[in-house]
């Protein structure tokens, strides 16, 4: 008979292991997880990430949940070990194979083994009461550093409209190949033209992944490439293209594409997507501020806050603190600039982060307009399938919010804008 752990144990370890390194380090899961979730199989990261995530956005219901049970909180290894065990008991997870999971690996600890008996008591009195109380817990919140500013630029009510969208978590949506046929995958075509998936289960065990069919791409973050509106045979330029779904949909419109990134481990995953997919792009490991030439049109995702992004990374709002901001904002004006001294006369510029912070967004392009006299905003805006008026902002950019599509379960949040240079 095999000793080898379940799959749940597997999967339950590399989740507890994430969620030390992330409320533990401050680390991000895209600094992390690789060396965690690597050694699985496929089934068995996808469980990881999944619980992970879960405990992460779920964090202030757990901490409710388990507080009446501790007189003071555990190590933190203990403690994350509850909280994951706590989500899932809350969540519709079977009480013996879950608490029997958590009780076994912090047994296994050299150091807080001698917890266990505590962590399988309270584990026990959660599986019993955790589920009627978790309902009538409030939507977590944000951290005040983002709260406020959110607050701010959007008001109160549309706030908790975006916590809210956090909590419910993030579907998977597909961009296709030209000609691809996605019938074979569950889904529905949502009104910008991705394929959102009713349920996404094992990414790599879906049809027409190992033939390049498609890539995973929030329907939000699609939209930049489509409003660059690329045509066959132009000399177009990515900006910051790790990890490449934007590439992507650049090259399978006949572009001649260049995907510049500093990351060179980030450009990696592109050039594996590009070769699954069987597209060309010119891949270049470099810094955006010392690209030269010119192209017929530039696509520039800047480095943000990420702060459209934590439905899907609740990481973020924990691994973060809001510091840094102005010097992301500061260097997001210098790449915006060079980024239009790139731009061939006549040619255009799509500028687009995936921040929920006026500052990163709409505020950038509104001081290139005034730098730039030979700057005028893009019409394609107006020829995109599914874009509600309201989301169209004052300067004539696009703003997307997390609260956006609800009854079809949201998106990413993100600002965009297409920039046109006068021909002389």
């Amino acid at each position: 008979m095999s000793n080898r752990p379940t799959s749940g144990t597997d999967a339950r370890r590399a989740a507890l292991a994430l969620l030390d390194k992330v409320l533990g380090e401050g680390l991000l899961l895209a600094e992390c997880q690789g060396q965690v979730l690597d050694p699985l199989d496929p089934a068995d990261r996808a469980r990881a990430q999944r619980l992970t995530l879960e405990t992460l956005r779920a964090l202030e219901r757990v901490d409710r949940i388990l507080q009446k049970h501790l007189r003071k909180p555990p190590a933190l290894f203990v403690r994350n070990a509850l909280r994951l065990g706590a989500m899932e008991l809350c969540t519709g997870g079977a009480a013996h194979g879950v608490v029997n999971d958590i009780v076994n690996l912090v047994a296994r600890h050299r150091r807080h083994g001698q917890l266990k008996g505590l962590v399988n008591a309270i584990l026990r009195k959660v599986a019993d009461e955790g589920p009627a109380e978790w309902a009538k817990l409030r939507v977590p919140r944000l951290p005040k550093w983002l709260r406020a500013p959110l607050a701010q630029a959007w008001g109160n009510e549309a706030m908790l409209a975006i916590e809210a969208a956090h909590f419910r978590g993030a579907p998977l949506d597909l961009t296709p190949k030209p000609g691809a046929d996605l019938t074979a995958i569950a889904g529905d075509w949502t009104p910008t033209g991705s394929y959102r998936l009713r349920d996404a289960g094992q990414v790599s065990a879906l049809p027409g992944f190992a033939a390049g069919d498609w890539w995973v791409q929030d329907a939000a973050a699609a939209l930049p490439a489509r409003l660059l509106n690329p045509q066959a045979g132009e000399r177009v330029l990515d900006l910051c293209a790790a990890p490449g779904g934007k590439t992507l949909q650049l090259a399978a419109a006949g572009a001649d594409v260049t995907a510049v990134d500093i990351s060179e481990g980030r450009l990696h995953r592109l050039q594996e997507n590009l070769t699954r997919t069987g597209l060309v792009a010119a891949v270049v490991v470099g810094d955006v501020l010392e690209q030269k030439g010119q192209y017929d049109a530039v696509l520039l995702d800047a480095p943000c806050s990420a702060t459209g992004t934590i439905r899907r990374h609740p990481d973020l709002p924990q691994a973060k603190d809001g510091g840094g901001f102005g010097a992301l904002i500061e260097l997001q004006a210098q790449m915006i600039a060079h980024a239009w001294s790139l731009v061939k006369p006549g040619g255009r510029l799509v500028y687009c982060t995936c921040s929920l912070l006026p500052d990163e967004g709409e505020c950038q392009v509104e001081d290139l307009l005034d730098m730039f006299p030979d700057a005028s905003i893009g019409t394609t805006l107006a020829t995109l399938p599914g874009i509600a008026p309201e989301w169209i902002t004052e300067e004539g950019g696009l703003r997307l919010r997390p609260d956006y599509w609800p009854e079809l379960g949201g998106m990413d949040g993100f600002y965009m804008a297409e920039l046109i240079k006068a021909a002389t």
